[in-house]
Formats: C-alpha cells, structure tokens, sequence
C-alpha cells in the first residue's frame, strides 16, 4: 500500500536530497516548510546552504508542473506542497500559530480525507514526534542516514587466539587470517571475518601471556610498523594507544582517513597533536606542509558570523582544549612545565604564529581543496553526515584527515549516537583500504586516576 509522508523542516536542513529517498510514495510539503525554507536561504553555513539545495530541488519540479497538484519524482514518488487543512482543529493546548503545530494540522488533515490511509510525520525533532504521537499521528526519525545502534557500530580492533606453533611466525612474515580463531563460552571455535586495516590483538592459545599485535593487510595479519616510534617523545601505554599511533603514523598516501572514537580522556587529541608535530618539526620530511584543527560546534554556523573580531579570534575560545593538550606536549616534564607560565605560552604562539598550527572554523573550509595538509577534525561527533561528507571530498593529495569524537557526547540539536557525523564516516568507509578506524575503551583513559575511575563508574549509570 502506498503510504504519505510529510517532510519537516529539520530533516531538509540535514539532508537536503532527503525529499527522494521515500520511494514511490506520495510526499507531502507543508506550506509552512517552505516559509521556514525561505527564512533560512540567506543563512550561513551549513543551514543556508541546505536550505538553498532544497529550494532549488523544489524549482525544478515548479518547472515540471504544479506543485498544489503534485508532480512526479525522478525516483517514482509523487511530491505535493499541501497549503490547505486550514480548517482542521488542534487540542485546545497546541496553539496554531506554530510551525510545528501547522505540520501536525496537515498531518491530521491528510488522515481525514484518506480515510485511515497510511500517514507519517518524517521529523528529526523528539518532541514534535511526541506531540504526534499524542495525536494518534505516526512520526518517524529520517532514517537513511541512520547507522547501526552505538553498541553495535564497527570498532575497529578484535581479539584472536592463534595456534602456539604458529604464533612465533608473526613477526617474521604475517600469519594467514584462517588460523585465527575465537572461543565462545563453552569452548567452541569459531572463525570470525575480517575487515581491511582492523586491528587485531593476538594470543597464542596455549599461553595467555603471550600476546602480538597486528593489523589485517590484504588477507593477513601483519605487524605494526610504528610499534616503536614515539612521536614528540610520546610513548603508547595501551593497546589502543599503539593501535592509535599506527593509523596517525601512517603515510597519508596508504591511509589518508582515520576515524578515532572514544570517550573524553582517551588521548585522541593529544596524539593526533603529537605525531602533526613529529612530522613536521622533528622529521620534516616535507609529507605535509601545516596542521589544521578545526573544532565544529554545535554554535559554529549559526553564531560565528556574528561574534566580534577576526577569525582566529572568534574561535579561540573552542580551541582551548587544543591549548591544553599543546602545553603538555611543548613541556614535557610535569614538574617544571607550569614554572614559567609566559614561556609556556610562548612557545605556543611561535607555533601558530609560524603557520605550524592553524585553526580555522569548519564552515570557512567549505569548497576548498586541502592540500598536503594534516587535517584533526575534533569534537566530529557534531558534524552531520553531509558535513563529514564535505570534509573528507575536501582532501586534496597528500592530506590526512583524522576525525575525532564521542558519539556518546553530542552537543547538536537533531543529531544522535546513529545520525552524528562521526558514526555516519564510520560506517560507510569501513573497509576501506584507505581508512584507518580504532575505537578506545573507557579502560584506555590516561588523563588521570580521577578520570578513569569517573569513565568507569559514571559512564555505567548514564546510559
């Protein structure tokens, strides 16, 4: 049976090819979408820029025919801008002079006139889904862009078991990924599959103790090369550290994407920090010419145009984590770092102030080409799926760009752990051979004793 959604705001917004991915079913437009389409067309960033996509996709179809009337899809569907259910009343406690009120009289409307036909809000907005569900309305999340569920999504690491006789080959040659095995509760051998560039934590099965660790290449498991590097003389102190610094060690022309998830703690900054400065002041090899950190914020589009001073200075304030992870990799030792605060912040600013360091607003790098650049996304778990998309089509030859973030941690309105920017890259390029992705685990916190200890008993209590 064919079914009628009517289209939010919101999801235009997020996804502005979003109109086309219902099928052959009919779409239905509020007349008061395209008002709030209209309000937004001359915004900045990402917002305007959606909203535009959206209006000129609608002109085209203006073109075709009457939009009142409704006018075929390109897909099969059948889109119609709906102006009228003026007439249809709301519970006396939703006031009709609210857009979102507005959809809800249209949705009400349409299940008037089909007669129980099957009606669906497609909104990103929780209350408004709720609202519709105290109607009696159907309301659904837009879920093309949905990725598995937070506990499910890849994580870029497993642990095997492999033979005794055949665990002391590994570092001379690799080992086959057939021999590897896993063991369910009861004993049992099973042979689980592999995903290009995973990492792999290996035990020999006869001794626990013994352990290597690897990375899947081609249909083997091969050792890490930078095990023993130590980037701006950091070493690793986990296995997901090691892991870590193989994928940021990498050469942007095997792995030019790295896409690292874990909560707040885990380093992902600080050594995307320490291996950009390792290639570029330690061993300047010419492989990139600056680091580039941009930080979106939940604030960035909307607000950045409008806050005082130059673009360095309206976002200072969102790069001051990256500060605090430079003043422990430009000092190293704890206890004289914070001796002479003045010179501490002067060997910061030589490193912006010589162009070693960039910072820049993510809307500002749209419709660039980013050259030999070591590109850190930070906070990417409030970037939106056409946002990450924007970013990594971006790369021009020679960059690397390594997307930082919680999904757990989401500061963005209408974006979830399933609809973030950061899930929606992990998901599509998994398997990639040029993507690196490695997810730490709450134990792999190094920040503190204070913050490990918070990671494991908060994090339990807060899902």
């Amino acid at each position: 049976m064919q079914k009628t959604y009517v289209v939010d705001t919101n999801v235009l917004i997020q996804a502005p090819y979003a109109l086309q991915c219902f099928e052959e079913n009919q779409v239905i437009l509020p007349l008061v979408v395209l008002e709030e389409l209209d309000g937004l067309k001359k915004a900045e960033g990402e917002r305007g820029a959606n909203a535009r996509k959206a209006i000129r996709f609608l002109e085209r179809l203006r073109q075709k025919g009457d939009l009142l009337q409704g006018v075929e899809m390109e897909n099969g569907g059948f889109l119609r801008v709906e102006a009228n259910c003026v007439n249809v009343t709301l519970p006396e406690e939703l006031p009709e002079d609210k857009a979102d009120n507005r959809i809800l009289k249209v949705c009400q409307g349409l299940r008037m006139e089909q007669d129980g036909a099957p009606v669906v809000l497609i909104t990103k907005d929780l209350v408004l889904r709720l609202k519709a569900q105290i109607m009696g309305i159907e309301a659904e999340d837009f879920s093309t862009e949905q990725v598995t569920a937070h506990e499910e999504q890849y994580t870029g690491r497993m642990e095997c078991y492999v033979p005794e006789e055949q665990f002391k080959e590994f570092k001379k040659k690799g080992l086959p990924l057939e021999i590897l095995y896993q063991c369910t509760e009861d004993g049992e051998k099973i042979y689980p599959e592999f995903t290009e560039n995973q990492f792999l934590i290996l035990k020999a099965d006869q001794s626990g103790k013994k352990t290597h660790l690897g990375r899947v290449e081609n249909g083997k498991v091969v050792p890490l090369k930078y095990k023993k590097a130590a980037p701006y003389g950091v070493h690793p102190r986990n296995a997901g550290q090691y892991f870590l610094q193989e994928a940021l060690m990498r050469p942007a022309s095997e792995t030019p994407l790295v896409i690292v998830k874990g909560r707040a703690g885990t380093a992902k900054t600080f050594y995307s920090l320490a291996v950009g400065l390792e290639k570029l002041l330690n061993n300047p090899a010419g492989e990139y010419r600056r680091i580039l950190v941009c930080r979106p914020n939940a604030q960035f589009d909307e607000d950045i145009g409008f806050l005082p001073g130059d673009e360095q200075e309206k976002i200072a304030p969102l790069m001051r984590p990256i500060i605090d992870n430079l003043e422990q990799l430009i000092d190293s030792s704890e206890e004289e770092r914070y001796q002479d605060e003045r010179e501490l912040q002067g060997k910061i600013a030589e490193i912006f102030d010589r162009g070693i360091i960039q910072a820049e607003a993510l809307n500002f790098i749209r419709g660039r080409s980013v050259v030999k650049t070591y590109l850190i996304i930070d906070e990417a778990q409030n970037m939106t799926p056409n946002q990450v998309k924007g970013i990594i089509t971006r790369a021009g030859e020679g960059t690397k760009i390594i997307l930082l973030g919680d999904p757990e941690q989401i500061d963005r309105a209408f974006l979830d752990e399933r609809t973030n920017g950061l899930s929606y890259a992990a998901e599509y390029m998994k398997g990639s051979p040029l993507c690196c992705q490695i997810t730490m685990t709450a134990q792999e916190c190094e920040r503190s004793r204070l913050a490990l200890e918070a990671a494991q008993r908060l994090t339990r209590h807060g899902r």
